[in-house]
């Protein structure tokens, strides 16, 4: 089992920044693949970003290429989602998911998820 938690949701204004942690325990939960994904209100679950185990590779949606950016630091157990240039359309919950695989975009290949963070953009 892992536990994810996530943080650092919030308001801020559009063009600002915001910088999500997620803190992970349970077994060996270093070794997971980590994602971030997004859901808005009447919208389906969408792939942000994702890091493999060992941060060697990342990958991206096309809507935040350029402007978000996903790490982790495994000593810590934790992932980060440093989100720069904030747009009002980026308003959703964020979730963090941990996944067996290498790395992957497909919310149904992600074994555990965190609770969510909200992160409202205003205009």
């Amino acid at each position: 089992q892992v536990q994810l938690v996530e943080s650092g949701g919030g308001l801020v204004q559009a063009g600002g920044s915001l910088r999500l942690s997620c803190a992970a325990s349970g077994r060996a939960s270093s070794y997971y693949c980590m994602g971030w994904f997004r859901q808005a209100p009447g919208k389906e679950r969408e792939f942000v970003a994702a890091i493999s185990w060992s941060g060697g590779t990342t990958k991206y949606a096309d809507s935040v290429k350029g402007r978000f950016t996903i790490s982790r630091d495994n000593a810590k157990n934790t992932v980060y989602l440093q989100m720069n240039s904030l747009k009002p359309e980026d308003t959703s919950v964020y979730y963090c998911a941990a996944s067996s695989q290498t790395i992957v975009a497909v919310s149904t290949l992600y074994n555990y998820w965190g609770q969510g963070t909200q992160v409202t953009v205003s205009a």
